[in-house]
């Protein structure tokens, strides 16, 4: 569907070049919702933005449904891009029109003609849930609606790809679900593949099938969302993991216990057995569990156990070693001994 290959972007900063997108490589398959993640200054929005030559890259090519958009001219650029939608972080509405006339710009800009654009426009509003604020001005709008108009008005050509730039950065976190419940709904409903940027791993745990992380205008790992959760590679992967799905327990309350502190991790269907209680029964030692939580990444689950284990030397052993053939994840995080 999206086809990036060796995308490089540079920015001229004076008298130095800086690159902001240095030799990108992805595949986004048609249908899904792809998240790329990284913090500011990576070259996410440099990224995105090439995506419809917004910004022209400096190198590679891009290719849409299999047509090459860094070929084009002009005006066949102009053409392909009504086929991709963009909402961004700040909604970019015309203050001094309704949310009707908002919407209906876009239609008039690809020529539509009027006797069309009023039936398209509530089709719309009535698919972002917007139908009784037609007539209202963006000043009269909360945070969430705002970006429901940009959605629809990102909507209004039938694009089969809708990117998203920093879409639910600039609103509060019950709006964010709303809005990310929304692109989910339209993802599903209208078929359409969606590219989001964010530095938030939350958004992408709630929307994403597959994922990439940036770092220094780079891609630095790539893959299932659920995959990537559940087994990061690299450092920074890992820093935006904890701040979702991660937890420490004080170094203090570690060296009040007795017993051996393990950390646990269960993958799908692993997290719903009773891997702890069978220890308890099969093996002569006691538990006390420290902390946990189990995340539900596209309804697939994914727990988090730290708990420590109390009795005789050579019970605890066998008990972690029973533990680890179970889960395949298991770390210790100090030791009895």
């Amino acid at each position: 569907m999206i086809e990036i290959q060796h995308l490089v972007k540079e920015y001229r900063v004076k008298k130095t070049m800086v690159r902001a997108v240095d030799d990108v490589s992805l595949s986004i398959e048609k249908g899904e919702v792809f998240g790329i993640v990284g913090y500011s200054g990576a070259g996410k929005s440099s990224l995105l933005r090439c995506l419809n030559l917004l910004e022209k890259p400096t190198e590679g090519k891009i290719f849409i449904e299999g047509e090459e958009l860094t070929a084009l001219n002009a005006k066949q650029l102009r053409k392909a891009r009504q086929k991709i939608g963009m909402i961004f972080q700040h909604f970019h509405l015309v203050s001094s029109k309704t949310v009707f006339d908002n919407i209906a710009f876009s239609l008039k800009a690809a020529g539509i003609p009027k006797t069309k654009t009023k039936k398209r426009v509530e089709e719309l509003l009535d698919l972002v849930g917007l139908a009784d604020k037609k007539n209202d001005y963006p000043s009269q709008l909360s945070g969430g609606q705002k970006q429901r108009v940009g959605i629809a008005r990102a909507l209004a050509n039938n694009p089969t790809v809708l990117l998203c730039d920093e879409a639910t950065s600039a609103l509060d976190p019950s709006t964010t679900q709303s809005i990310l419940k929304l692109l989910k709904e339209i993802n599903k409903k209208l078929g359409l593949t969606i590219v989001l940027i964010t530095h938030e791993m939350e958004v992408v745990k709630e929307i994403c099938d597959r994922m990439a992380i940036m770092q220094d205008g780079k891609v630095i790992e790539e893959g299932l969302v659920y995959d990537i959760f559940a087994s990061p590679k690299q450092p920074l992967t890992r820093n935006f993991i904890e701040s979702v799905l991660q937890f420490e327990i004080p170094k203090t309350v570690l060296e009040k216990r007795v017993g051996e502190i393990i950390k646990i991790q269960f993958k799908g269907s692993i997290a719903e057995e009773a891997v702890v209680s069978d220890v308890f029964q099969k093996f002569n030692v006691k538990g006390n569990i420290l902390h946990g939580k189990i995340e539900y990444i596209q309804d697939v689950p994914l727990g988090i156990f730290i708990m420590e284990i109390i009795g005789d030397a050579a019970e605890i052993k066998t008990a972690i070693e029973y533990i680890k053939v179970r889960t395949q994840s298991l770390e210790v995080l100090n030791s009895a001994a």
